[in-house]
């Protein structure tokens, strides 16, 4: 039976949202969550759907993408279909292949960060390891204790302390009070909580979002930021472990993040919050 690529309507992204929860599992690749496509929506969900691609044989979805930029798709595979040759041989074309809609032929990359018959495909076309990443995961089985940050899951209400601390985190950030409240609308936020942590003098220092894929499967940081302006007090340390304690109080096995490799800091940050890393992955690029 034949494999096929489409883009979903609006109407099927709950369908795309269960399959990638139902692919969560401890001791899975990682790879992209529900609350990958949960941070995305704050475009709107038309923006989303545009942005997603599915590999369906008949009407089971076997892989997902989501086009993060022009010149990034990231992707996710069913547990069971990762050495299935026949999909395989398809994402290879489509992603290669820019009439198929998914990537142009200029550079690009693909996170695919499991091991497999797919990224061997990519490699033997010439496609080359990209800078590594560190998968890192904080197992939730025993409580978490107490972070020492006052933190707040925020609603509307407080949503401008959570845009503030986001723009003041990440240098050229477009966040606002209208993106959020377009990612707070969208179904994964519905397993999803926004905490900000707030210093002694009532400032609000650091924010981050957390996403679960349903009780007992791992959850999602996305993302995690210090303002600029109250970085080195251990803020960062104390709000991954917020974080960690807010996911298991939503029944996450697990607290899991991805950091970029060439960011010591960061690494540092959640090893110091009880984040375990496991060995480095690295996306697939293509030169144009």
């Amino acid at each position: 039976m034949s494999i096929v690529v489409s883009t979903p309507g609006v109407g099927d992204l709950d369908d795309v949202v269960r399959a990638l929860a139902q692919w969560r599992h401890e001791g899975a690749p990682m790879q992209l969550h529900p609350g990958d496509i949960g941070f995305y929506w704050q475009f709107g969900p038309e923006v989303t759907a545009a942005a997603v691609r599915t590999w369906r044989r008949q009407d089971r979805i076997l892989a997902v993408g989501l086009i993060d930029g022009p010149e990034l798709v990231r992707l996710a595979v069913a547990p069971e279909a990762r050495e299935d040759e026949a999909l395989a041989r398809r994402m290879a074309e489509d992603v290669t292949r820019p009439e198929r809609g998914v990537l142009t032929a200029d550079k690009a990359c693909v996170e695919a960060l499991w091991e497999g018959r797919f990224r061997e495909l990519l490699q033997e076309d010439g496609w080359e390891p990209d800078a590594p990443w560190i998968p890192m995961a904080r197992d939730l089985g025993e409580p978490v204790a107490d972070s020492g940050l006052r933190v707040e899951v925020v609603g509307p209400e407080r949503v401008e302390d959570r845009v503030a601390v986001h723009r003041a985190a990440f240098a050229g950030s477009r966040f606002s009070v209208e993106r959020w409240q377009a990612m707070a609308a969208g179904t994964p936020y519905a397993d999803a909580r926004c905490l900000v942590g707030y210093n002694d003098q009532g400032a609000a220092v650091a924010a981050t979002t957390v996403w679960s894929a349903g009780p007992g499967k791992p959850g999602l940081i996305e993302p995690l930021g210090v303002h600029g302006g109250h970085q080195g007090h251990g803020y960062g340390k104390a709000i991954a472990v917020a974080a960690a304690a807010a996911l298991r109080d939503m029944g996450a096995s697990s607290a899991t993040v991805c950091a970029e490799g060439a960011n010591s800091a960061a690494v540092a940050t959640y090893r110091a919050s009880g984040y375990r890393p496991h060995p480095e992955v690295r996306d697939l690029r293509r030169v144009g």
